[in-house]
């Protein structure tokens, strides 16, 4: 588990550099591709893991870092995003 989660924070981090150097001349958005990774990391993680959870503070986290005057604005966002799918996929899809 600390393996994967130092590999989301170096990803995370690659992602918003990325981001703020490159992206930033294509896209109007502040955060488009971090948010993005956090969806499909929930989407594709295991029904009893909580990867998506912590992958999700983290990247809000960072968002916070570089992006935004206000701390807790992208953790909050990031944070009801991955509580969202994982209580609608706890509803609807793994229903077994």
């Amino acid at each position: 588990m600390i393996k994967k989660i130092i590999l989301a924070v170096l990803g995370f981090y690659f992602l918003i550099m990325l981001q703020a150097s490159f992206f930033v001349h294509f896209f109007n958005y502040a955060s488009s591709i971090v948010l993005i990774a956090v969806v499909l990391i929930n989407f594709f993680e295991e029904q009893k893991s909580s990867f998506g959870i912590i992958s999700a503070l983290i990247a809000g986290f960072l968002l916070d870092v570089f992006f935004s005057a206000y701390i807790g604005y992208w953790v909050l966002i990031c944070f009801l995003i991955s509580i969202f799918m994982k209580l609608i996929f706890k509803r609807y899809v793994w229903q077994i």
